[in-house]
């Protein structure tokens, strides 16, 4: 598809909006485009969207920044607007609107929050199937999945039964964030708990795996708000549903000691980046098999030996 054929009185919001409509041409997902329209709304807020893009200067972006900053705007929210306008300006670029760039906001590396072992033993423990309603039943199954493969949420939503191998221990990802197609290996208990999940589930092979009340698609309110409720019964305060995701990451690399090459194609990720940010902030290398490393570890196994040769 041709990209659209821009003029340079163009303002920075009419721009930016033929820029989403150029995006949508791409096939970006629904929730980016959404995430787009936020952020320039956000934008707005401290940068004249009124102004021509020709006219937009580095100045005026530092000076948007300071300004975030002064407002106490989180450092990584600051980042997330700074991405989406870096890719606006290179976009706008590309058309002959303007000669300018924009360099990376840096930002300091933060260690994502996890389900503690404790909390995912409350989490993870069976509801009572003569109790409980299928809404908790199937959030208890949903973070068993989240567990098994650190799945995203969107992609949790748009599983079809028919994706679900049983016999060979594999799940099909259809809907993903890089538009691509994922074969995802079960574990032993996530096929068992799955095997009687669709007993109860029941359906045909075109219906949503995790489904609503009513056998459709269950959005993405209904499904946060299932975990929020889920996990507060149990009482866990943390509710979010990705933290699941940044857990299953850290475990896999740290308790299971995953590598980062798999770990990159179980998330989605289309290059090493983020999973390298995953193995950095946990420093996977350093912890595994630290006993045999430790000098302290060493000194009070001597000393064990030491005290066992004389008695």
């Amino acid at each position: 598809m041709s990209r659209i054929t821009l003029n340079s009185e163009e303002t920075l919001a009419s721009a930016f909006n033929d820029f989403i409509i150029f995006k949508t041409s791409q096939g970006v997902t629904d929730s980016t485009i959404k995430c787009y329209h936020s952020h320039l709304q956000c934008l707005s807020k401290y940068l004249d969207i009124t102004a021509r893009v020709s006219d937009l200067k580095r100045d005026d972006i530092q000076s948007m920044i300071s300004s975030m900053r002064d407002k106490g705007l989180a450092q990584n929210s600051i980042a997330s607007y700074i991405r989406i306008l870096k890719a606006f300006i290179s976009w706008a670029r590309e058309e002959g609107l303007t000669n300018i760039t924009i360099p990376s906001y840096k930002t300091e590396e933060t260690i994502k929050e996890v389900y503690t072992d404790e909390e995912l033993k409350r989490l993870l423990k069976k509801p009572n199937m003569k109790k409980s309603t299928f809404g908790e039943y199937r959030t208890w199954v949903i973070i068993n999945f989240i567990l098994n493969s650190g799945a995203r949420a969107s992609t949790i939503r748009n599983i079809l039964i028919g994706d679900v191998d049983l016999k060979n221990g594999i799940v099909m990802y259809r809907h993903n964030k890089n538009h691509k197609v994922q074969v995802i290996p079960l574990c032993s208990q996530m096929v068992s708990i799955l095997t009687e999940y669709l007993r109860y589930r029941k359906g045909s092979e075109e219906d949503y795996l995790f489904c609503n009340e009513e056998g459709g698609l269950l959005n993405a309110d209904g499904l946060r708000s299932s975990i929020v409720r889920y996990n507060k019964k149990r009482g866990v305060r943390k509710t979010s549903i990705h933290l699941f995701r940044h857990t299953f990451a850290k475990k896999y690399l740290i308790d299971c000691g995953g590598d980062a090459f798999m770990l990159q194609r179980l998330l989605g990720h289309s290059t090493l980046d983020m999973t390298k940010h995953y193995c950095n902030i946990y420093d996977v290398d350093l912890v595994k098999n630290y006993d045999a490393f430790s000098p302290l570890q060493k000194l009070h196994s001597n000393e064990k030996h030491i005290t066992l040769k004389r008695d």
